[in-house]
């Protein structure tokens, strides 16, 4: 087993990754932003080191200042966690080129896998079908028209290189086209540092199902078990449970039996996940996703397996130690992303800002997978992942009601969560009688009525007073190393977080519905202008995008709020922008 790992993450997926590699005895290595100098994951790990930088291109893209950080750290292997550099040939290539074990597949499997189009062409080549879909990347909108012409609208346009929904886009109509290619693009970049999407049919019911698979060095693979995925918003998952309820078993076979072939036909070594969608009685090959899934833990809590330390245990060459006869899978388990975004009136506007306070929930068979306490702040920068709830139960209606019971315990303040989302999910009948689809949510459930910051509100700051200095541990950089060292500070500040504002609190810019007559458009949140979509002279219609804005790696169009003509933009493309900025004015 390694002596020492380097987490190349950051959030809840580093925490979960330092906590297996703690109880193993292996001392960890944490990388982090500005930002995340005093981030959790770096307050948990043995030793850690700065990479520079605010975004994500500048902190966790940034191959050279990881590989530098690798070296410098003596690190004996790296752990990708999801997202970033997870999925991506040639940093894998780079570390194992330093003579460092990569804790994933190799990178031919990744190329292969790690690419949408290659996937799809690798998985036929199996034998299993995939949906009906391109296998180049398409570049032209000519090809999305024409596509769509043969097999029917709507068609989804996806990032070959992505995931969880990233850079993905539904269009229903040829006018669509232009915007969502380049949005899917923009998104890609962003989010994966590559732009290239490709297609496929968007079938109007289905069911997201993927098989959780293992395979070592020494020729074993198996599949774990699946994951109902379906309940998604954005194409992003919300809520994802094992096993998948009303599932025959004899597909659940079938599948598990495709999914190992799968894996096999790229030789696939490591924890990867094959995903499908299921329509009356069918199952068509998705992607695989050549990494630890986000929702893994709903499968360790029914296998009783630590798919963190299985990683690192293949890793490290080791055998895996059971069979497929062995595997047990007992009871059901729940998970439900808990996101920093405010769903008032449906609308899940991201949320970044400092939470002051989170308080978990506790009880029987409830997990909390957190990247954050109280007094942490969650950045405009980086995905908006605050904690992953995860209860087990002996059947799924004991879990349902368990992971009810815990989610109106979670206490999150400071920032909007998506907790008032998940109960009203978790509480629908369709769900509880499990009639959904990847498109029940936005079809079928009506969340517009969800109360403004879902009760949450965050509390105001106290202005500055004089306070007595006390003894406290701060961090401190020495050649782009991290220490911890002691000082004399003022109380107040002792127990703030680097950066946080002392003094008092703006009021929370209000978000308001279109059509309520104000002419000065507003953001409702910290990001970037990626586009601005008028001219000073145009006539707009009430709900008419005005500009797009990017906050947390999620585009946002930001509308009109009354009918007239543009006398003043006061942003352009590439522009950063506060909670409450005036980007424009309609008269």
């Amino acid at each position: 087993m390694f002596e020492k790992v380097l987490i190349a993450n950051r959030g809840e997926i580093a925490v979960r990754v330092i906590r297996t590699c703690q109880e193993l005895g292996i001392a960890t290595v944490a990388v982090y932003s500005e930002l995340d100098r005093d981030a959790l994951h770096v307050r948990l790990a043995d030793e850690a080191y700065a990479l520079g930088g605010q975004t994500a291109a500048e902190s966790y893209l940034n191959t050279e200042a990881i590989l530098d950080a690798i070296a410098r750290s003596g690190a004996q292997a790296v752990h990708p966690g999801y997202g970033f550099f997870s999925e991506n040939t040639d940093f894998a290539r780079a570390v194992t080129g330093q003579g460092v074990v990569f804790v994933g597949p190799p990178p031919e499997a990744i190329e292969v896998m790690g690419d949408k189009i290659s996937s799809r062409r690798a998985a036929e080549a199996a034998g299993v079908s995939g949906v009906p879909g391109h296998t180049e990347p398409v570049t032209d909108q000519a090809e999305v028209t024409a596509f769509a012409e043969t097999h029917g609208w709507p068609v989804a346009i996806k990032a070959a290189f992505g995931g969880g929904g990233r850079g993905m886009k539904v269009v229903g109509d040829p006018a669509e086209v232009a915007e969502a290619m380049e949005s899917a693009q923009r998104e890609a970049q962003a989010y994966f540092g590559r732009p290239e999407i490709y297609l496929e049919k968007y079938l109007d019911w289905p069911r997201h199902i993927e098989m959780q698979v293992l395979a070592d060095t020494h020729g074993n693979a198996l599949w774990l078990g699946e994951r109902d995925c379906s309940c998604q918003r954005r194409h992003q998952k919300l809520i994802e449970e094992s096993p998948a309820p009303d599932f025959p078993d004899d597909v659940r076979q079938a599948m598990g039996a495709a999914a190992v072939t799968v894996a096999k036909a790229c030789g696939y070594v490591n924890a990867g996940t094959v995903e499908f969608l299921y329509q009356e009685g069918e199952f068509f090959f998705l992607e695989m996703n050549t990494r630890l899934q986000v929702e893994h833990p709903v499968t360790e809590l029914v296998t009783g397996l630590d798919l963190v330390e299985w990683q690192l245990r293949v890793a490290a060459g080791e055998p895996l130690g059971f069979s497929q006869e062995d595997l047990r899978r007992d009871g059901h388990a729940i998970e439900v992303r808990i996101n920093a975004e405010d769903p008032t009136g449906g609308r899940f506007a991201p949320s970044p800002g400092r939470i002051t306070l989170l308080v978990p929930p506790g009880g029987p068979g409830v997990r909390l997978d957190a990247g954050y306490e109280s007094g942490d702040t969650v950045s405009q920068y980086y995905d908006n992942l605050v904690a992953k709830l995860v209860v087990w139960g002996p059947d799924r209606e004991a879990a349902r009601r368990r992971m009810l019971r815990a989610l109106r315990e979670t206490v999150v303040r400071g920032v909007a969560t998506t907790i008032p989302a998940d109960l009203a999910i978790l509480d629908h009948p369709d769900f509880a009688a499990a009639r959904h689809s990847t498109r029940w949510v936005e079809d079928r459930v009506d969340l517009t009525t969800l109360p403004a910051l879902g009760g949450q509100a965050p509390p105001a700051v106290p202005a500055d007073e004089p306070e007595p200095r006390v003894l406290r541990e701060v961090t401190a950089e020495v050649d782009g190393r991290r220490y911890t060292v002691k000082l004399w500070v003022p109380e107040a500040a002792a127990g703030a977080p680097a950066g946080a504002r002392t003094g008092p609190r703006t009021s929370r810019p209000r978000v308001t519905d279109a059509g309520t007559g104000s002419g000065t458009v507003t953001v409702p949140m910290q990001g970037t202008i990626v586009k601005v979509l008028v001219a000073v002279g145009d006539v707009v219609e009430v709900g008419q995008t005005v500009c797009v804005l990017e906050a947390m790696k999620m585009e946002n169009a930001i509308a009109a709020e009354k009918e007239g003509t543009v006398r003043e933009v006061k942003v352009s493309a590439g522009d950063s922008v506060g909670a409450g900025d005036v980007v424009a004015v309609v008269e």
